[in-house]
């Protein structure tokens, strides 16, 4: 029975992607019926085998080692804020661990960027992932690119895109960027529940964060507009120069007699029909200035928007002592709770935690069961640990949108600010789709 209820429930959270969609006609349900079999697929593999999992955390490994490298700069500047030997700080501070690695991930990105090996690596691997999930090249590369280097990082890096597609596209990117993860903390995860769903929880939120934006907020993008952009392409059709006929036929002349030379030449001579880069040094010192302020302004909106929540916990305590975000939001979450096929006291424990997750994060509800998860039953212990493994929650609304307003135009802006509700709750349906899809092969 509690196995019928998981199937129904999975069918539930995505009838709310379709119920909830801002332009329902326009969902590709090829697509995503291609993106359930595949997270299927990942999940049976990753609950089954440990090579599955340990692939996953190689993967993670890679970036927390880049994470920890930026510690070493933070200390020498602010001595012993990530810790004694600047590395691991204790205790955990979120400008710190989360935000101050920009100034290192940003420009590496930057200057791997700026020499033509992201956008190719782009390129390929969106290309390879397009194919399967029949979604734009990009998104589906930034899939895989937030689940292990986090929101913020993960756009900051991606700048060059997001600036030069069109707002939709940067609406979806920005829902997908609820479900993410950090890699530089998938550790701590480990260290308070159970670690083998932590891992499966990562890719799984990565097809599912596809799968639900694109659910509720289906963009057409077209064969012309679904390319990867690099540094020498303009940033809108504004930023095109007209040649003169004279001009035209100058270039054209540089770029045949380019085109004759051996390719040995090629290596190190310019090509005329690409704009000249930015000198190295101006363009790194642009990228590192640009880090700053980025960090400026989502810790500006951070501040924002866990201080309404806590007023909002404020003037609700008015009315009654025990009400409160985290009270409704686990009511809310009842039924949810309940469709993961749990009985109806676990499912009532279960969506205590959920509203609690939501409104303060992931790590308070760890540190709250660390101690007893393990006696959990199964199926439980599988699906709560799924559902709190995301960032999903209004704090990080703030940081989203904070990286959003550093980063793009106001008219882009002003289309994510619109779908805020979309959002969050693109955060909360990924957490509860990633749960169901591993309650399905855990009892």
């Amino acid at each position: 029975m509690y196995l019928a209820v998981n199937i129904l429930g999975l069918l539930v959270f995505l009838a709310l992607g379709w119920v909830f969609s801002h332009d329902r006609k326009s969902i590709d349900w090829k697509s995503v019926g291609c993106m359930v079999v595949l997270n299927l697929v990942i999940t049976a593999l990753l609950t089954s085998f440990q090579w599955g999992r340990d692939a996953v955390k190689a993967a993670a490994d890679g970036f927390a080692w880049i994470v920890n490298i930026s510690y070493k700069g933070i200390n020498f500047a602010v001595a012993n804020w990530v810790g004694a030997d600047g590395t691991n700080p204790a205790p955990v501070n979120f400008i710190v661990s989360a935000l101050l690695p920009i100034l290192l991930i940003v420009p590496l990105f930057d200057i791997l960027t700026y020499i033509g090996f992201l956008p190719w690596i782009i390129k390929w691997i969106g290309r390879g992932l397009s194919f399967i999930t029949r979604r734009p090249k990009f998104e589906t590369f930034y899939a895989v690119e937030m689940m292990f280097l986090g929101n913020t990082e993960a756009l900051a890096v991606s700048k060059i895109q997001l600036q030069r597609m069109k707002a939709g596209r940067n609406v979806t990117l920005a829902m997908m960027s609820m479900s993410c993860v950090t890699a530089a903390i998938i550790g701590s995860y480990i260290q308070m529940v159970p670690g083998e769903f932590v891992i499966t929880a990562i890719p799984l939120n990565c097809i599912n964060a596809l799968i639900v934006s694109h659910m509720l907020y289906p963009v057409a993008v077209t064969k012309d507009e679904d390319v990867i952009y690099t540094l020498g392409d303009p940033a809108s059709e504004d930023e095109v120069q007209e040649l003169t006929e004279a001009e035209q036929k100058e270039q054209d002349k540089a770029v045949a007699e380019y085109n004759a030379l051996p390719w040995y030449k090629k290596i190190y001579k310019h090509d005329p029909s690409v704009p000249k880069k930015e000198p190295f040094f101006s363009f790194l010192g642009d990228s590192i200035l640009g880090a700053g302020k980025l960090i400026l302004i989502i810790t500006a909106n951070v501040i924002a928007f866990v201080a309404l929540a806590g007023l909002i916990d404020a003037f609700l305590g008015m009315i009654w002592d025990k009400l409160s975000l985290e009270s409704i939001l686990g009511v809310v979450m009842y039924i949810p709770a309940w469709l993961m096929g749990l009985d109806p006291a676990t499912a009532w424990d279960f969506s205590q935690l959920m509203g609690l997750k939501l409104v303060t994060n992931e790590f308070v509800v760890m540190g709250q069961i660390t101690g007893e998860v393990a006696s959990y039953a199964a199926h439980y212990k599988a699906v709560l640990t799924v559902f709190i493994t995301s960032f999903a929650n209004f704090s990080t609304l703030g940081m989203v949108i904070g990286c959003f307003k550093g980063i793009v135009d106001k008219e882009k802006n002003d289309a994510i600010s619109k779908q805020v509700g979309r959002m969050l709750l693109s955060g909360i349906l990924v957490s509860l789709l990633s749960a169901a899809m591993v309650g399905l092969f855990i009892w």
